[in-house]
């Protein structure tokens, strides 16, 4: 290899490095520094995950979904992860899968019999996880079919549990993207402020 050779050749490493390392600090810090920037500024409450405060006590989050076993409440969307935030995802088993299959059925049979309705009544939410296993939402339909099991279990009426219900549904963002959905957090101690204040 000749001089001629060896300076183009050690020319072109240096322009590489160059451009790795100018490529680096614009894509690898300075842009992933202004979008958390952006992104802080724009949401400040996702900072701190949404935390949801009773009398100064966090109680969940308005973002992350938790699980309500207790009758008297709304039950939240199944979880592939039980809940954990570090075990966020789905089950990631196919629409055909036996195991999937059977978790499904045994779900519709519990709901079908907790809130005393035909398995074939009951809607696809309460049967699936979501993509993150901690979806905070449910659908209005899932939550509907609940409202006679909170309200005999926590002494109020149907009329006042489903004013609760509809007070705290989502309707489509801008009125026509994505679907209502139902905090169940903030349904569940709405419930329960109003079976405490009767």
């Amino acid at each position: 290899m000749n001089t001629r050779t060896l300076g183009a050749l050690a020319r072109q490493t240096l322009t590489g490095l160059r451009a790795f390392l100018v490529l680096t600090v614009i894509l690898g810090i300075a842009y992933p520094v202004a979008v958390w920037a952006v992104g802080r500024a724009a949401f400040p409450d996702n900072a701190t995950g949404q935390l949801v405060e009773v009398a100064g006590t966090p109680v969940g989050s308005a973002i992350i979904g938790q699980q309500f076993n207790e009758p008297n409440l709304f039950h939240s969307r199944p979880s592939a992860g039980s809940y954990d935030p570090l075990a966020s995802g789905p089950s990631n088993l196919g629409p055909s899968n036996p195991d999937l299959l059977k978790q499904i059925d045994r779900r519709r049979t519990e709901v079908a019999e907790s809130e005393g309705i035909a398995p074939a009544d009951v809607p696809a939410d309460a049967l699936t996880a979501s993509g993150s296993g901690l979806d905070p939402y449910i659908s209005p339909e899932y939550a509907e079919l609940q409202v006679p099991r909170v309200a005999r279990l926590n002494g109020l009426t149907v009329g006042r549990v489903e004013l609760l219900l509809e007070a705290t549904t989502d309707g489509r963002i801008l009125g026509y993207l994505g679907e209502p959905k139902v905090n169940v957090l903030e349904l569940n101690l709405a419930v329960q402020n109003a079976a405490d204040h009767g």
